[in-house]
């Protein structure tokens, strides 16, 4: 994928930078310091993804994205260290959300997402479809839909519905957490115990004070001294809490 890297902070540049170098199959192409420049950027090198900072001097991240033409725009990963911003960033369809300071894997897995959504609308364009219809349709997997079996999430204009099967795990961010889907993330304000509740018997199981995963998502289980990190098949890494190991391990049949 070409990338364009979009912060008003040259540390920013420099981390985003060098995070991506270490990403197969993905060329930072370009980068811009504010709004109007990266929209000259994008007219310009024509990227696959925008990683757009949204605290930005003049026109904002949010700003910038809502100027560009929905059938000509690239994916768009947002970064900013304030999760209020979340409501108005998902308003325009981001593939990720991700809160400063930038982790490899979350960086890595919106990047693996942002290809994933753009190989989708590709092929819905081929075949006429819209992309959104897609996921829906890969998502629910045929599954009748009931008010227990998933989350409105707000946005500007009203609600989108998010089925728990389509739910790959959870992370806490802040007020808000963060439903991981394969194509993109939703962000809901929740409590963790008030989604354990909610969650139990679906599938998706607490790993951490912090995080909820499906385990039939874990490829790979690492250990360090005494503590367990879970690798996830799109490349996110997943702390698990020492109260959660011993439940953990008997799921995944560990030795």
């Amino acid at each position: 994928m070409r990338v364009l890297v979009v912060d008003d902070e040259a540390l920013a540049l420099d981390r985003l930078r060098t995070l991506f170098a270490d990403i197969d199959e993905v060329e930072v192409v370009g980068q811009a310091t504010d709004g109007d420049m990266a929209l000259d950027q994008i007219e310009k090198l024509q990227p696959d993804l925008v990683i757009l900072d949204i605290q930005m001097p003049g026109r904002n991240g949010l700003r910038t994205a809502a100027a560009l033409e929905p059938e000509k725009r690239p994916e768009i990963i947002f970064v900013t260290a304030h999760e209020h911003y979340a409501p108005d960033a998902f308003e325009v369809d981001a593939a990720d959300y991700l809160l400063k300071p930038v982790r490899f894997d979350r960086l890595r897995q919106a990047v693996t997402r942002a290809r994933r959504r753009r190989e989708l609308r590709n092929q819905a364009e081929q075949s006429g479809k819209l992309l959104e219809e897609v996921e829906t349709l890969r998502a629910k997997s045929g599954a009748a839909r009931a008010d227990d079996e998933g989350f409105w999430v707000p946005e500007r204009h009203g609600h989108r519905w998010v089925p728990i099967e389509a739910i790959g795990w959870i992370e806490a961010a802040r007020d808000y957490v963060l439903l991981h889907t394969e194509t993109r993330s939703h962000m809901l304000r929740a409590t963790m115990s008030a989604l354990e509740e909610k969650l139990n018997g679906t599938g998706l199981m607490r790993v951490h004070r912090s995080a909820f995963v499906r385990p039939e998502k874990v490829a790979e289980v690492r250990r360090a001294n005494r503590s367990l990190t879970l690798v996830l098949d799109d490349g996110a890494h997943v702390q698990v809490g020492p109260s959660y190991i011993d439940t953990l391990t008997e799921k995944l049949g560990l030795p």
